[in-house]
């Protein structure tokens, strides 16, 4: 195979395993449900409102970031949940961590929202 072959190979091979990834989140947490809802409203109403294109691609931005959170959160559970499932604080601590991360993630838009809506 030729240097093109094989980058279109790991592309494609990055593609499915990311595609993958996406799949088991969405069928295994109604979070990120949750979270593509929330998209789908602060998206078309981004792309209804009288924004600039920066403010409209930093909210739809915003959005995807907060799946990105959500599938990070959803890894980090799985990875500790596989190491043991007894209950330790570590392992706690670590879940709380990427939730909280997934929040935040959420608040930034939020906030996003308010400074581009109050000007």
């Amino acid at each position: 195979m030729n240097w093109i072959q094989v980058q279109g190979r790991r592309v494609l091979d990055r593609t499915r395993w990311s595609w993958n990834g996406f799949v088991h989140v969405w069928r295994s947490e109604p979070s990120l449900h949750q979270w593509i809802v929330a998209n789908v409203l602060s998206g078309g109403l981004a792309l209804y409102l009288p924004l600039s294109p920066a403010e409209t691609a930093i909210l739809i931005m915003g959005g995807i970031l907060t799946l990105a959170a959500e599938c990070m959160n959803t890894a980090i559970e799985r990875v500790v949940d596989d190491i043991s499932t007894e209950i330790r604080d570590a392992a706690k601590f670590a879940k709380d961590a990427a939730s909280a991360a997934v929040a935040l993630t959420g608040i930034a838009v939020g906030c996003a929202w308010i400074v581009i809506l109050l000007g």
